[in-house]
């Protein structure tokens, strides 16, 4: 009875068991999408998107994307179901609310994406199908816009900035128990430092490991907001330590550095804005979130035998300094750079950077970073599109400062997009949250009732 009345203990019961059942029987994972996705419009339609349902279902859909992916669960076979379903959720929200007039320079940044797709279709190969170049490489930078077209200026409160965490969160908790499961002993399919696909899910390493950073923040910031019992604490770092576990065992650094970063970000902004009494109380979470965080990196070196220190040290697994930290990025950011220098202002079009690449260089390999993807695709509407993505936030920030989450959203969306690009919709979705407008709950007015005298 006690866990039916705590709904966050109940959510992540109900995908501790999501998890195993997926992992148990793969084909229902996709009865979870279906459900996930039915549930989900049915109180929007119901409520009208009073609540900001459609903010909780676009955030769920980010949390549980790449698992749907790596289970293969949407009964459609389309690879960015995710996004779709966030962008559906999305324009139905603002169907239903519509937007905020502070919206205007996003409004801006949608159609700047338009000249590098018209320019595609002069410079694409004959052979390259034109929907799906322009589809794959402008979905995520599309629902980015629509994303920020609808938490712009959003009123939410506290509680409901919650919920948005907490959709955020379940999924990543269903994924790694699933992960738990399907791989328990990382020793045996261990053999160097790169990035492990077994380890993984069978999926790649650096969307998973990014998607359970998603759940490694969440989880840090419900132990300072969401852990008022021992029960709580112990329920939340014991997730966390599952979740970090299973993120760097993956031997994919970017989500789990991106990760770490953020959550230093909340709890330094969060520590500076509590009073002196909440300070002194959030130094025992601190403290337990050092000791749980240090036990499981430690528990990580050992049924790793040593390999992820290594990895983390950028060494081979013979001890071996490795020449490239950014593993081959940095090649594909300069040769990307090159395409922005040689077409300034037009860029080489939508999608043709792989194919520039291979013939240039002759590398076949996708991009890894936004930033210099919209340069060389988009030329100078591309940096005019980056320019409104970094500083808009940071003017809307200084006439609206409630957001204690602003900062580690809009670190999340830089850090992801320079090490995975936008293959998710996770860092589309978390850049718009910094964009939302907290504000206090509303208090009930006492009811006057007038005495009746018999």
């Amino acid at each position: 009875m006690k866990l039916l009345k705590n709904p966050y203990l109940f959510l992540i019961t109900i995908h501790v068991v999501i998890g195993f059942a997926i992992y148990a029987f793969r084909p229902f994972a996709k009865f979870y999408f279906v459900a996930s996705i039915g549930i989900f419009l049915f109180y929007l339609f119901k409520n009208g998107n009073k609540n900001n349902e459609a903010l909780y279902a676009a955030a769920y859909v980010t949390g549980a994307e790449v698992l749907f992916r790596m289970t293969d669960a949407s009964p459609i076979p389309v690879y960015e179901a995710g996004k779709y379903g966030v962008i559906g959720f999305i324009l139905l929200g603002l169907f239903f609310s519509g937007t905020s007039r502070k919206s205007g320079p996003y409004w801006l940044y949608l159609l700047l994406l338009i000249p590098g797709i018209i320019y595609a279709s002069s410079t694409l190969d004959y052979g390259t199908d034109f929907r799906k170049a322009v589809i794959f490489n402008l979905s995520g930078p599309f629902c980015l816009g629509i994303a920020a077209l609808y938490c712009v200026d959003r009123k939410i409160t506290r509680k409901q900035l919650q919920y948005v965490l907490w959709s955020l969160l379940m999924p990543t908790v269903a994924m790694g128990v699933y992960l738990f499961f399907y791989t328990p002993d990382t020793r045996d399919i261990l053999s160097g430092t790169g990035s492990n696909y077994a380890a993984s899910g069978g999926f790649g390493p650096n969307q998973v490991a990014t998607a359970i950073g998603i759940g490694m923040f969440c989880l840090v910031v419900q132990l300072f907001m969401n852990s008022k019992n021992v029960i709580m604490l112990a329920v939340n770092l014991g997730l966390l330590s599952l979740l970090t576990y299973r993120g760097i065992v993956t031997f994919s650094r970017g989500g789990v550095l991106t990760a770490l970063i953020i959550s230093v970000a909340f709890i330094l902004f969060y520590f500076k804005a509590v009073n002196i009494k909440k300070k002194k109380r959030i130094l025992g979470p601190i403290l337990f979130l050092v000791l749980t965080a240090s036990f499981t990196y430690l528990l990580t070196s050992v049924r790793t035998s040593g390999l992820i220190d290594k990895r983390y040290a950028n060494k081979d697994a013979a001890g071996r300094i490795k020449e490239d930290l950014s593993t081959g990025r940095k090649e594909l950011i300069s040769s990307e750079l090159e395409a922005f220098f040689d077409n300034p202002l037009t860029g080489i079009g939508v999608g043709k950077i792989k194919e520039y690449r291979e013939e240039t260089e002759g590398i076949s390999a996708a991009s890894h970073n936004e930033l210099s993807r919209m340069l060389s695709e988009h030329g100078l509407s591309g940096l005019l599109a980056l320019i409104i993505l970094g500083v808009y936030p940071l003017i809307y920030r200084l006439a609206n400062r409630r957001n204690f989450l602003f900062f580690s959203m809009l670190g999340f969306w830089f850090l992801t997009i320079n090490h995975s690009s936008m293959r998710i919709a996770a860092p589309a979705f978390i850049y718009s949250l910094c964009l939302l407008n907290i504000v206090n709950e509303k208090k009930k007015s006492p009811i006057h009732r007038e005495r009746i005298n018999a």
